[in-house]
């Protein structure tokens, strides 16, 4: 199966979110040392880049705004579930031209790929209770 720019830019900006995450280092030498050490010909830049450095740039707006959704605190989160959460809620939020069931479908599927056994159904329930406020409209 062919994997699409933008899922790979997806799948980058997980694994920059991680390791900002985990090593608070700056956002443009995380982003820099993916760049370097990835083959980015097939991966949307423009779309990893705007998720790299949005999450990075609003991670306390984007918690607050998912924290209800969960059932449990933010702290509790494992950090790819809580880098997961973050991007896909950065999507929903800002990328409205992104139907909210693919970025619930792109959050399970690198939750499958990078999470713990059970990952994706926390991150498919959570999301889900977050798109009928967050996306109400679409919805409806």
């Amino acid at each position: 199966m062919k994997v699409s720019a933008r899922r790979k830019a997806r799948e980058l900006a997980l694994q920059g979110v991680y390791s900002w995450q985990m090593s608070h280092n700056d956002i443009q030498q995380v982003e820099l040392a993916l760049a370097t050490s990835n083959d980015m010909q097939k991966v949307d830049m423009a779309y990893f880049q705007a998720l790299l450095r949005g999450v990075a740039h609003n991670a306390s707006k984007l918690d607050a705004t998912i924290k209800p959704y969960l059932g449990r605190l933010p702290e509790e989160l494992d950090a790819i579930e809580k880098a997961i959460l973050r991007i896909a809620t950065l999507e929903l939020t800002e990328r409205i031209d992104v139907p909210y069931r693919v970025i619930i479908n792109e959050a399970i599927e690198l939750a499958k790929a990078f999470g713990a056994e059970e990952s994706h159904k926390f991150i498919n329930g959570a999301l889900d209770k977050a798109v009928r406020t967050l996306r109400k409209d679409e919805r409806d």
